[in-house]
């Protein structure tokens, strides 16, 4: 070795390094060039994407557009982008209808749907987890009869309910129309499956603390499910949320009404006021746009601190 620090030769003469220039960031390789057909496939490619979000949401632009309109512009054959004047006074004339209860029935429904879809993904939380995980003989039988309920159809098991539902006095009010709804079959069986592919390494770490199946489950799993759990809620809340026939059957007074029965009333009313109408479809969506929002955060975080890769 020289003392310039070039690694010496075979012959005894030192070779001296190359020198790079300071400051000069490292060249990274480039890909292959785009050809013609690469260049118009992708062009094509993100035209098709932007027409097919300018498609979806074209309905959620004309709600809104005939929401802030009068009956005049929104039927009127001179067609205009914009409400020719911002109908502001729609908001209050929606919430000061006498015969449409559309404040309270917002607020029965987001009750009925967060109690409903809490009720619900808890107990097929921990329905699927222990038919997946906790040991027994007749877990697969329980299983096949919780899957056969999904093959039965509605209609079967409507009447039955709803009988048993007026038996213990429960037409008009919250009750009857949350209770009905907090064991789904399908919520079961999803959580069954997805724990089923639960890395069980993460399970046995928590054995080895100490923790039993509640502690495991709840300390353990669930922390790191949030997304799944996340994505469940979201679907539950909003089945929950659209639900109008089991609603119109229980819900005979207008101070159980929920969001979907008030829109109802709207179309069969004697004068239709489609302002009016499109207003509380607009206002209706809102709960479910703060939920995407809230739970759309919540599954992000829920991804970056989950100990489960792939």
């Amino acid at each position: 070795m020289t003392a310039g620090g070039g690694a010496p030769t075979p012959g005894g003469t030192a070779v001296a390094p190359v020198p790079v220039p300071a400051g000069r960031p490292a060249r990274r390789r480039t890909g292959i060039p785009m050809t013609p057909a690469q260049r118009w496939g992708s062009a094509v490619r993100s035209l098709v994407l932007v027409l097919g979000a300018l498609l979806f949401l074209l309905p959620f632009y004309l709600l809104v557009r005939n929401a802030f309109s009068t009956n005049a512009d929104i039927t009127s054959p001179q067609w205009t982008f914009f409400p020719r004047t911002v109908q502001w006074a729609n908001v209050s004339e929606l919430f000061g209808d006498p015969a449409v209860p559309m404040a309270r029935s917002l607020v029965n429904s987001i009750v009925i749907s967060s109690v409903q879809t809490a009720g619900a993904v808890l107990v097929g939380a921990l329905a699927g987890y222990g038919l997946a995980r906790i040991p027994y003989r007749y877990a697969g039988v329980v299983l096949g009869a919780i899957v056969a309920t999904l093959l039965i159809p509605a209609a079967v098991t409507f009447v039955p309910t709803f009988v048993m539902v007026s038996t213990l006095g429960w037409v008009s009010t919250l009750r009857g129309l949350i209770v009905p709804g907090l064991f789904q079959a399908l919520v079961v069986f999803l959580f069954r499956q997805y724990f089923s592919n639960f890395p069980r390494e993460l399970e046995e770490a928590g054995r080895i603390d100490g923790l039993g199946y509640p502690g495991v489950f709840f300390r353990v799993v669930v922390p790191n499910s949030a997304s799944f759990f996340a994505a469940i809620s979201t679907i539950t809340f909003i089945g929950s949320w659209n639900a109008f026939l089991w609603p119109l059957v229980i819900a005979q007074d207008s101070t159980s009404w929920t969001v979907q029965i008030a829109l109802s009333t709207f179309l069969t009313a004697q004068t239709i006021n489609l302002h009016e109408l499109f207003m509380a479809a607009a206002v209706s969506i809102l709960p479910l746009l703060a939920l995407f929002v809230l739970l759309q955060r919540f599954i992000v975080q829920g991804v970056e601190s989950t100990g489960i890769n792939g």
